[in-house]
């Protein structure tokens, strides 16, 4: 074992011997860390063909004793990394103290840590420089540990398709890490130390890893497989995956296949088609992405500094700035340019308003970022200053103040078949379209040219182009891909024309009717019954739009002047929309029938009082259920309070309101946006 140096003179080009397939280990360790290492190595064999870096937060002043105390637990040599040491497998590697360390082109490189420095992520920033450098091919296990260390990294490594694994809270010392860990939603496992050995090594086994000669084979999915796996995932969620990157989807299968321990992909097809749960894990790695706030701070800075003074400096002053942030995920991004736009509208002394669109298809990712609540790590890139200024202690996590979350609006959105935003001063798409074919980035490309002004901006990732659409666009930065509309043209019609083909799918519509139902008479009694009979209810659908009123519930609709609306929350008045739409994402939630009584509204000046239950309705696997809104009015104040009561304040209401109106605004423009296509 060899002490740590420093070489400056070391070679950093690629490593040959990083051409062999070697999964690395990345392993995240810090308080109660070395026990939960000692349990791991003790119960890992020596001769996985794996290597393993132990990035451990180590104190200046101390000699680590790690490298004494794993060699009891393991026939694995043991290192402390020097400068550009090449990594080779079954051997383990130990960061030295008052270093920081990545991996690039199969060597660990590092670097002085800057003691002025405040708060430091050490496991972070080997996690991200992994995920970069082995792909599919890194594995980031979280160990005992307070704070939140590993958790952005743990981000990188899932969205490059590799294996996050994470100690249990009941066997770790301290739970900080692995809780924090598991927040972000990419872990794939949770075990103790020494059942995380058994899966590495078992993972290490696979005959899938073991049939594969070059990294960028594709795993053996046979054409009719892969055809039953997304048309299970377009039947359950409205989304084609036939459209994206064979490589992208097989990657994760891949992935999913060894987490599963599947004999062959036949199996896990089988798997999919009984089990729910694990489609519903495959469509969540599928969707996962990486973000974070200011990512690529060179970028930011241009964004910064260029591109949002010009876009400012034109507007003229009684319009709206508008950007749309499409596959936003979990928000960062989206906050980040809201954070920039409202320094730069002061720095400018301008009194303009802005809007931000932020769109994604995975609602729970959207979810996270209407919340606005994230752990201190997912803060590393946002300066003091604007972290005291734009966010609030909320436990031991931050959230995004007031005047921030206002300038947002998220709405669930698919950009491959649906309309896009228009009027865009700038739109922000960054590494989406990376995962897509040729011709579904050909033709977002189009539809985001569609929604720009002229003059407007486009900001792709660093890997990502306009392709075929160069002369519609000049670059701004070739590096950090920035591009400005030139001018409005007419696209080919197959670029326009609406995506009928790409994953739009009809939702089953269940038959109220027997078997008599070509006996029109018979029907016209069935209707007339459930006229009589029914309380005043109105039946929609998941995308809340009505398909059926019955009874009296016309009574409580109004169909307002202008373009009209089939969304339910646009029919309702605001003293019920409050009401009818916290049941609505309640009972979505829970699955189950919400009640709530003394909901007061009023009609013909008239204060009244109704009792409202929403009702999910069974639905065939994989299809989208329906639900059933009754609204029952009371004829006096209510004696028995067996329902949930709700109360809405007036802070609560005008919040809402606002909010709803935000959507509305956002469901205006794509209505806009489809009549102009």
């Amino acid at each position: 074992m060899s002490g740590p140096t420093t070489n400056q003179d070391v070679d950093r080009s690629p490593s040959n011997g990083h051409a062999e397939l070697l999964y690395v280990v990345g392993i995240g360790a810090s308080a109660g860390g070395l026990e939960a290492l000692e349990r791991l190595f003790k119960k890992l064999p020596a001769d996985t063909g794996m290597a393993f870096v132990i990035v451990q937060h180590l104190s200046p002043d101390f000699d680590s004793v790690m490298d004494e105390l794993l060699v009891r637990q393991t026939k694995m040599p043991i290192r402390t990394v020097e400068d550009g040491i090449d990594i080779k497998p079954n051997a383990i590697y130990l960061i030295p103290p008052k270093k920081e360390m990545i991996i690039s082109g199969g060597r660990l490189l590092l670097t002085d840590k800057d003691p002025k420095q405040g708060l430091t992520l050490p496991i972070d920033t080997f996690f991200r420089s992994l995920a970069q450098d082995c792909g599919a091919r890194s594995v980031g296990v979280i160990l005992s540990g307070t704070g939140s260390d590993g958790s952005r990294g743990i981000r990188d490594i899932h969205a490059a398709g590799g294996m996050v694994l994470v100690q249990t809270e009941e066997s770790a010392k301290f739970d900080g890490m692995p809780k924090s860990a598991q927040e972000t939603g990419v872990v794939d496992l949770v075990l103790s130390p020494e059942h995380i050995a058994e899966t590495l090594e078992k993972y290490a086994k696979s005959p899938i890893i073991s049939q594969l000669v070059d990294p960028t084979e594709t795993p053996p999915i046979n054409e009719d497989g892969m055809n039953r796996v997304t048309r299970l995932l377009r039947n359950a969620y409205g989304i084609d995956f036939s459209l994206y990157k064979p490589t992208t989807v097989t990657r994760r299968i891949e992935r999913r296949l060894l987490l599963n321990q599947s004999l062959d992909f036949d199996d896990y097809v089988a798997q999919l088609e009984s089990n729910p749960q694990e489609l519903n894990l495959l469509y969540h790695d599928l969707l996962i992405g990486v973000t974070q706030f200011f990512r690529d701070r060179d970028a930011f800075d241009l964004i910064e500094k260029q591109v949002l003074p010009e876009l400012l400096q034109k507007l003229p002053r009684d319009e709206e700035l508008r950007i749309w942030v499409a596959g936003c995920a979990t928000g960062e991004e989206a906050y980040s340019l809201a954070i920039l736009v409202n320094e730069q509208i002061a720095a400018l002394g301008r009194k303009s308003s802005a809007k931000i669109f932020a769109t994604d298809v995975h609602q729970s990712s959207l979810d996270i970022a209407s919340a606005g609540i994230y752990p201190e790590s997912a803060l590393a890139g946002v300066s003091a200053a604007r972290r005291q200024k734009y966010f609030s202690r909320k436990g031991k996590n931050y959230q995004v103040n007031q005047e921030l979350r206002q300038m947002v609006v998220f709405a669930q959105h698919n950009v491959i078949k649906d309309a896009p935003f228009t009027r865009l001063d700038l739109v922000s798409c960054r590494n989406l379209l990376i995962y897509l074919q040729p011709v579904v980035q050909k033709k977002i490309i189009s539809l985001f040219h569609f929604g720009l002004k002229t003059g407007g901006l486009l900001f792709l990732g660093p890997s990502e182009g306009v392709g075929d659409l160069s002369d519609e666009f000049k670059s701004l930065d070739h590096h950090w891909k920035i591009y400005r509309k030139l001018r409005d043209v007419k696209l080919t019609a197959d670029l326009r024309l609406p995506m009928a083909n790409l994953g739009l799918r009809v939702p089953h519509v269940p038959s109220l009717t027997s078997n008599h139902s070509h006996n029109g008479q018979l029907d016209a009694a069935y209707r007339e019954i459930m006229e009589l009979f029914a309380p005043p209810s109105v039946l929609i659908n998941q995308r809340r739009q009505v398909v059926h009123v019955f009874g009296g519930a016309a009574d409580y609709l109004h169909i307002k002047p202008g373009p009209t609306s089939n969304d339910i929350l646009d029919l309702f008045d605001a003293d019920l929309r409050t009401a009818v739409s916290g049941a609505i994402q309640r009972a979505k939630k829970e699955n189950a029938k919400i009640a709530y009584t003394g909901v007061t509204f009023t009609r013909n000046d008239e204060r009244r009082q109704l009792k409202l239950s929403v009702q999910p309705l069974a639905a065939e696997q994989h299809e989208s259920g329906y639900m059933l809104i009754t609204l029952e009015e009371l004829k006096a104040p209510p004696q028995v309070e067996e329902p949930e009561e709700i109360d809405v304040g007036e802070v609560s209401r005008d919040r809402i309101a606002h909010l709803e109106s935000e959507l509305r605004h956002t469901k205006e423009n794509l209505q806009t946006t489809i009549e102009e296509l």
